[in-house]
C-alpha cells in the first residue's frame, strides 16, 4: 500500500480542478497546468479534494499511484504558491549576477559562465554570493538549481563551490607533512 497515494490532495481557496478522462487540469492564481495520468490509476474529485486510487494490484499500478498523487499535489501547490530553491556560492572571487535573461557566474574559470534563464523560472541574486530560483513547476525549479550547481560543485577540502542553502558538505582532512 502506498502511504503517499492514500492521502487526498486538498484544493486551497482560489484553485480549481477539472477532470476529463485521465487528464486533470489545475487552475490557480499563479499558473494553470495539465497532467495526463496512466490507465493504471483512477482520479476522482469530491468536496474540494482529489483522490487517486490504483486500478489493480500490479506493481506498475502501485508505482503510478504514489507518483500520480505527488505530481498532482505539486501542481496544486504550484498553482497557489511558487517553489523555491536557494543556492550559496562560496569561494574567493566566486560571484553571480543576473543580467536580463542571463545568469552570469564567475566561478574561477578563465571565462564567465553565461547561464540562460529558462521560461517559467525566475532567478534573483539578492547578494553576489546568493541565488534564489523560483517557479511554479517543482521539477523545473529543481532541475535549473541542479544545473547551476553542476557548474562548480562543492569540493570536500575547502568547501568551495555552489551548494544548496543549508547543505552539509563533509570536510576531508588535507595532506599531512
Amino acid at each position: 500500500m502506498s502511504r503517499i497515494g492514500k492521502q487526498p490532495v486538498a484544493l486551497p481557496d482560489g484553485v480549481t480542478a477539472t477532470l476529463s478522462g485521465q487528464t486533470i487540469e489545475i487552475k490557480g492564481p499563479k499558473d494553470a497546468k495539465t497532467f495526463t495520468a496512466t490507465d493504471d490509476v483512477t482520479i476522482t474529485i469530491e468536496d474540494g479534494t482529489i483522490t487517486v486510487t490504483p486500478r489493480g494490484k500490479s506493481k506498475r499500478a502501485r508505482q503510478q499511484w504514489g507518483m500520480t498523487r505527488t505530481v498532482i499535489a505539486n501542481m496544486v501547490h504550484g498553482a497557489k504558491d511558487n517553489f523555491r530553491r536557494e543556492l550559496e556560492i562560496r569561494g574567493v572571487g566566486y560571484r553571480a549576477a543576473v543580467q536580463g535573461n542571463v545568469l552570469r557566474l564567475n566561478l574561477g574559470y578563465s571565462h564567465d559562465v553565461d547561464f540562460p534563464i529558462p521560461d517559467g523560472v525566475t532567478i534573483t541574486a539578492p547578494k553576489q554570493t546568493e541565488l534564489v530560483v523560483e517557479g511554479t513547476d517543482k521539477q523545473l525549479v529543481g532541475e535549473v538549481a541542479a544545473n547551476i550547481r553542476d557548474w562548480r560543485r562543492p569540493e570536500p577540502y575547502k568547501g568551495k563551490g555552489i551548494r544548496y542553502k543549508g547543505e552539509y558538505i563533509f570536510q576531508k582532512e588535507g595532506k599531512k607533512k
